[in-house]
């Protein structure tokens, strides 16, 4: 109860995605009729209401951190297919110990199968969703910059003073290093769905042949981009 009290003093703070910027704020919340929290429902910055689900939402104290889709799922599943898996290889053991009956064995290993194929193609179209917000990343990080290189530009010939200039400055970098920590974030998630994925086609190969299980083969996990590198003046020097 006191948990659920302290909740209800996030009511009108800001909600922030992973990286600082602000989406909205919280309006309320909504209860199931046992008193457990179900959803927030989150005033957007253009006056529009959104509902999420508690689970894609972190609380400490007055901050409230909104956890992307992506980012849950991809716990998720980075959990839940190894653990099938575990529980796949364990069942084989006990039918070769014959403590179970290879009819027993054989229903149970298909249920598992089943649940490993369709956890494997959420994982991959999550993983083709990550590819996409990296791109969109790299789009706007070359943005960001011809931003910041054509702000240098007007400042250096006079027509931004520079007031204006170290303001739009600062608020330029602090995006940049946001979205570069995005990147980041995204291409360290895009390789543990890697991961998961060629872990666990080469550990069902490298199992017993009572029946193999059906699996994908995907590629290996691809490199990270390089880093990109932002070469930038302190403010209130001339030049590039």
């Amino acid at each position: 109860m006191s948990q659920n009290s302290n909740l209800f003093l996030s009511i009108g703070k800001p909600v922030k995605d992973e990286y600082g910027r602000v989406l909205g704020k919280v309006a309320s919340f909504a209860l199931t009729p046992n008193g457990k929290f179900d959803a927030v429902f989150v005033e957007l910055s253009d006056g529009k209401f959104l509902k999420y689900p508690t689970e894609h939402l972190k609380f400490e104290g007055a901050n409230v951190m909104f956890i992307s889709r992506i980012k849950s799922q991809t716990t998720t599943l980075c959990d839940q297919i190894p653990l099938i898996w575990r529980k796949d290889q364990a069942l084989k053991d006990l039918v070769e110990k014959k403590k179970i009956s290879h009819e027993l064995y054989q229903e149970l290993h298909n249920s598992f199968d089943g649940v490993l194929t369709q956890l494997k193609k959420d994982a991959q179209a999550i993983s083709d969703d990550v590819a996409k917000e990296i791109t969109r990343c790299g789009e706007e990080i070359k943005t960001l910059n011809y931003a910041l290189v054509h702000l240098e530009l007007e400042h250096e010939i006079g027509k931004v003073d520079e007031e204006s200039y170290k303001s739009a400055f600062s608020l330029l970098q602090e995006n940049i290093k946001r979205v570069n920590n995005e990147k980041a974030d995204l291409e360290t998630t895009k390789s543990k769905l890697s991961n998961i994925l060629l872990g666990d086609s080469q550990k069902t190969e490298e199992s017993s042949t009572i029946k193999p299980s059906k699996t994908s083969t995907y590629p290996a996990p691809e490199l990270p981009e390089p880093p990109v590198v932002v070469y930038v003046k302190e403010i209130g020097k001339a030049g590039i």
